[in-house]
């Protein structure tokens, strides 16, 4: 009698416990596979067309060390974002790192040194921009340095294993209970919904006038507490019943959590639109809805980096008109595509080089005291008497500038705080954190369909915030971790009791 021997594909075993041979997942299906026919063109523009036609613009800009150096880093962030792109397995995290840096880092400065226009002065000299541009492309290449060093981590075949963290239905629950109230409370004390969609600007003077921040006061604890349990909670509650319903039959049979799921995408049409919130964070929220909602889709993430690229320089400028009312809205007037790449955000590189000068001009860098700053944002200065500045607003005070919310890309925050040797280990440290998380994120979100997975929320979560976090400043940027990790702990459980977690 003939049997009929097949081939089964290798898989990941069952459990917590990481694979102890490589590949570290399971084969991909044909979808996830780019053909040539789009690949090639896709490196090609990423690589050598997009900076080529940034190139060739008329502009005064001088040809100088500074211009082939931010060539070069155009062109080795293109070919690694492109690296992202055609990746059979999402790096969630790896792909928004390098979907900013070939944008703000990359094809934004190029065309501002091909213009001679910069959109916030660089009151150095043409030195320090040099380094600056030299300084940020070391970082990227000792990322890459630590996700290769990532890739060969050994494995301890005996440890113990780990305990799993799930999703408890009660604590959901509250959750969802602490967002509705959180929100109702934001909206209340700015005075109703009508003023979320009508301009940032009324938001802020809102938050002042509810009193929880004075106007006089260099302390924002107030408002960042405010603004952040006004959106947080009704973002994870939402991504979190997005997932449960996305991965379960039986969810999307409950008419509890559907009327849950409705109220609360209400909710984030409010607190969370674009119109009421800076651009970053909207990014965050739209990019972590999609990538939970379509968790094994390459396509979908394929499109969301293609197309985050050609928002981030087509779009992206004009999306300010929303930060200023009537009065005050300067109309976006350019005569090309990149144009607005010299005027709007992207002033990254000129901030790293300012703040170069600012610390070889005698102030002398801060040893940990910025990171520090960042890490206890919650500390009030009427309490911490000398607590530093954010990186942006301490430059600017330097610079003599009268708007000081200005950037503090990482690369300067890590400069500003421990040199250029700091600054090179933690770039290799963040290049091996990311590998590791998306290679866990890849593995658990194929393997475990648990719509209780925590780790399906984390990454997408971190992934749309690092725009913030890379752009800085840090302490800006803290005060929404804090309370989105005090959310996570809410809900978060290591039990094993089916009864009690999300099915």
């Amino acid at each position: 009698m003939a049997v009929e021997v097949r081939d089964v594909a290798p898989t990941e075993p069952a459990g917590p416990t990481e694979p102890p041979v490589p590949p570290d997942v399971p084969p991909v299906s044909p979808r996830a596979v780019l053909s040539r026919a789009l690949a090639v063109p896709l490196v090609l523009g990423l690589v050598f067309l997009l900076p080529g036609v940034v190139a060739a613009l008329p502009g005064p800009g001088i040809r100088d060390e500074a211009y082939w150096l931010q060539l070069v880093l155009t062109g080795y962030a293109g070919a690694r974002l492109a690296a992202m792109t055609l990746t059979v397995r999402r790096r969630l995290i790896q792909g928004s790192f390098w979907m900013f840096v070939y944008v703000a880092l990359g094809v934004a400065p190029l065309a501002q040194a091909v213009l001679g226009q910069t959109p916030t002065p660089v009151v150095g000299t043409r030195s320090d921009l040099v380094l600056a541009t030299t300084l940020s492309l070391i970082g990227l290449v000792a990322y890459d340095v630590g996700v290769l060093l990532a890739r060969h981590r050994p494995v301890l075949r005996n440890r113990a294993p780990r305990r799993t963290a799930s999703v408890s239905r009660r604590r959901l629950y509250l959750l969802v209970a602490l967002a509705f109230v959180a929100s109702a409370l934001f909206v209340v004390k700015l005075g109703g919904p009508a003023v979320f969609f009508s301009s940032r600007q009324e938001i802020s003077e809102g938050i002042q006038s509810s009193g929880v921040a004075a106007a006089d006061s260099e302390s924002h604890v107030g408002s960042a507490f405010l603004r952040g349990f006004g959106t947080v909670p009704a973002l994870l509650a939402f991504l979190f019943l997005t997932r449960w319903l996305v991965t379960s039959r039986a969810a999307r049979r409950r008419p509890l959590v559907l009327l849950m799921w409705v109220g609360l995408l209400g909710v984030n049409a409010l607190v969370n639109n674009p119109i009421s919130n800076p651009r970053y964070w909207f990014l965050t929220v739209m990019f972590s809805i999609l990538f939970t909602a379509f968790p094994k889709s390459p396509v979908m993430y394929r499109a969301a980096l293609a197309m985050g690229v050609v928002a981030a320089l087509l779009l992206f400028p004009f999306m300010d008109r929303f930060r200023y009312d009537e009065s005050g809205h300067r109309p976006v007037e350019s005569e090309s595509a990149f144009d607005p790449l010299v005027r709007k955000d992207y002033d990254q590189i000129g901030m790293f080089a300012n703040t170069i000068t600012m610390v070889d001009s005698g102030t002398g860098h801060a040893y940990g005291r910025q990171l520090a700053a960042s890490t206890f944002f919650f500390v009030p200065r009427s309490i911490w008497h000398g607590k530093p500045l954010d990186s942006g607003v301490r430059v600017g005070q330097w610079m003599g500038m009268q708007n000081t919310n200005l950037s503090s890309p990482l690369w300067a925050e890590l400069w500003l705080d421990f040199g250029p040797v700091g600054m090179t280990g933690g770039f290799l440290g963040l290049g091996y954190l990311c590998a590791r998380a998306d290679r866990r994120y890849t593995v658990r979100t194929l393997d475990d369909p648990r719509p209780g997975n925590v780790l399906a929320i984390v990454i997408p979560v971190v992934a749309g915030y690092a725009f913030i976090l890379l752009r800085g400043p840090l302490l800006q940027a803290s005060g929404r971790i804090g309370i989105a990790m005090v959310c996570l702990a809410l809900v978060t459980t290591f039990r094993s009791d089916p009864r009690k977690l999300l099915h």
